[in-house]
């Protein structure tokens, strides 16, 4: 069974999930799975991804997971109250083989957003584990922790990097649940305090690391259904989290209708509500270089402020942001798939994106175009136009 708890996933979404309970419960939704990686074959891993979401949709929260979720500062008693009864349903989630007949899957997750907002992560989890055990059934784990110990050593033998501090962020690309728990295992051991912590709950709760994570694209791309108008739905968005968490997870995620419309909504008030801003899409350092710019301009010391990099980082990548930014702005960094997916295989590029919001179209409109995944083309563009956002020149 890959997936033997509720608490592997991130935690975002549970700080997600908590605002849709108090503020969005009757929401419907639908996801749409896409592997970006050409040429991969899943089509024959369906019968074992069914069995393995079959057992998922067993789950249910324990005892000692809940007492850990409760004793987290932002996660509310009701909340709790209401996992202790909560458990998936297999009739929300449907996987068959893609009518292009080219080896490609769909998997599609429909039904209330408070019931299938935890899909996402494991159902990932489970498409990797699935496809790797199947192509790689010998993995050599040597060659993993030889390519580990390398990228650990260049954080912890430079001493340029003492203040330097990375966060695994690797849970959905992951090659297997073991590999992971290996790798933070490692991290915690070797790095010390340069290990920040792991979006993962699980291992969070059980190799005592600290939890990381506030909110996804999902929920800014929902809310351009929930909120009063569209041009209005990044603003709202903010306005309902900060209304939920009381200046708590003070991160927002700026990448959802491209940086520079962001940087209209996010004025004075949204610089000093929220302590940062989240990067996951576009060239990091230009977007690291305008941050800091906005800030400056309503007089904010970026000092005191929070940039978080996660976009498809490496290790030396994150050395080469560090340099530049460690001494204008406080810095985390997001280590994803180049952490927990890492043995010497391509790794697959698969995701789970929503793409309807109470029966209309939602979407992303990001600076790297490949991740913008909308069936609406006529949405798409009004989207754009909303948002004064040009098409992208191919």
């Amino acid at each position: 069974m890959i997936i033997n708890s509720l608490l592997d996933t991130d935690l975002y979404k549970f700080t997600m999930m908590q605002v849709v309970l108090h503020q969005f419960p009757s929401a419907q939704v639908e996801y749409r799975f896409k592997c970006r990686t050409p040429g991969v074959d899943l089509v024959s891993c369906i019968p074992e991804i069914e069995e393995e979401i079959a057992q998922l949709c067993t789950l249910r929260f324990r005892e000692d997971e809940l007492r850990w979720l409760r004793g987290l500062r932002f996660i509310k008693s009701d909340f709790v109250d209401f996992l202790d009864l909560f458990q998936m349903n297999r009739k929300w989630v449907r996987v068959t083989p893609s009518a292009k007949d080219n080896g490609e899957i769909e998997i599609v997750v429909e039904g209330p957003w408070l019931h299938t907002i935890l899909f996402e992560i494991p159902l990932l989890a489970i498409v990797n584990e699935v496809y790797f055990r199947r192509t790689q059934p010998f993995p050599d784990l040597g060659e993993g922790r030889k390519r580990l110990h390398e990228k650990i050593a260049l954080i912890r033998d430079d001493e340029r990097l003492f203040d330097c501090k990375i966060a695994d962020y690797g849970t959905r690309r992951r090659f297997s649940r073991g590999w992971q728990e290996v790798v933070l295992s490692t991290l915690k051991n070797r790095l010390g305090t340069q290990f920040a912590g792991t979006s993962n709950t699980w291992f969070a709760m059980t190799q005592n690391l600290i939890p990381l994570g506030t909110m996804a694209h999902e929920y800014l791309q929902a809310c351009q259904s929930l909120g009063p108008r569209l041009r209005d739905s990044q603003t709202f968005a903010f306005e309902r989290w900060a209304r939920e968490y009381r200046g708590d997870l003070g991160i927002a995620l700026s990448d959802v209708y491209g940086f520079d419309a962001f940087l209209r909504d996010y004025d004075m008030y949204f610089c000093k509500l929220f302590d940062g801003v989240r990067h996951d899409s576009g060239d990091p350092v230009a977007w690291g270089e305008r941050m800091i710019a906005h800030y400056e301009k309503y007089r904010i010391d970026p000092k005191t402020k929070t940039l978080i990099f996660s976009d498809s980082l490496t290790i030396p990548r994150v050395i080469e942001l560090y340099l530049r930014f460690a001494d204008r702005a406080r810095l985390a960094f997001g280590v994803g798939t180049n952490l927990t997916n890492d043995l010497g295989y391509t790794p697959l590029q698969i995701v789970i994106k929503m793409v309807r919001c109470n029966g209309q179209p939602v979407a992303k409109l990001s600076d790297t175009p490949a991740k913008n995944m909308c069936d609406d083309e006529a949405y798409l563009a009004y989207l754009r136009q909303v948002f004064g956002i040009p098409v992208p020149v191919a």
